[in-house]
């Protein structure tokens, strides 16, 4: 198996030949780059090898600008320094990337999960067994910089125009002609967006869509039933006068979200 290595760290490299030995004896590191430009030019004059060993935090910036300046047609392991927490989000994805130092156990768990899944992401192959990865970086680079969330809302308030923070609100709905939020103080505002185009703006860790017409906070639970269809109906605070029910499809999730 003939490698790449894309590390600007000489340490970090050693440690990884020495660590691909123990894993495999016949992996051959065709080349170390340590940097975007070394690494596009080395992609772009030799033969595409079987895996790249990818530094994530490079000299001259993110390795995903690689991928915007030459076609990457190998599979890839990234590699980074970040902490726990962004490591568990990346496991959620359901792929593996190495914490440094790189450990042989890791490695090899993330090599073989690599194999496994490297069918899922695949874009197109070529006649040499090579791979396209767009669509793995793309979901790579989106769990490496967390999506940034509305944290509030401008919306009018009789002639004038007041901005709500989203802490401050307790569910948004929607009655079929207009959307709105409801704050945790019990006051009402309409809301100029989509219930879809909302989806987008609000943290998914704070706010749950029940149905296509609700999204509810944790806080604004005040009780939780059984309800026909095996679906679940809520009681909210502030209450409201419309039927807060969770869709069947959701009711899993829900429950899910509502445990964490």
């Amino acid at each position: 198996m003939n490698i790449l290595i894309v590390e600007d760290e000489d340490l970090a490299v050693k440690k990884i030949r020495k660590t691909l030995q123990a894993v495999d004896e016949h992996a051959v590191v065709a080349g170390v780059t340590d940097s975007i430009e070394s690494t596009v030019s080395w992609l772009q004059q030799n033969t595409p090898p079987d895996l790249i060993l990818m530094d994530i935090e490079l000299a001259d910036g993110q390795s995903f600008e690689i991928f915007k300046l030459t076609e990457v047609k190998s599979p890839v392991v990234f590699t980074t320094s970040y902490d726990e927490y962004a490591l568990k989000a990346f496991k959620v994805n359901s792929i593996d990337y190495l914490l440094k130092p790189v450990q042989k156990e890791e490695l090899q768990a993330a090599m073989d999960k690599y194999r496994k899944l490297k069918e899922t992401y695949t874009v197109q192959e070529s006649s040499s067994g090579s791979v396209s990865l767009d669509k793995l970086v793309k979901e790579l680079k989106e769990k490496l910089q967390p999506k940034e969330y509305r944290k509030r809302f401008l919306v009018k308030l009789g002639q004038r125009l007041v901005s709500i923070e989203v802490e401050d609100i307790a569910y948004f709905f929607s009655d079929g002609r207009l959307n709105f939020f409801m704050t945790h103080d019990n006051k009402k505002f309409v809301v100029d967006y989509t219930m879809d185009e909302l989806e987008d703006m609000i943290d998914p860790q704070q706010y749950f869509r029940i149905s296509r017409s609700f999204y509810v906070s944790a806080a604004s639970i005040d009780k939780i039933d059984d309800y026909f269809g095996n679906r679940l109906i809520l009681g909210l605070r502030p209450a409201l006068d419309k039927e807060a029910v969770v869709s069947r499809e959701k009711v899993s999730d829900f429950k899910k979200w509502m445990g964490k």
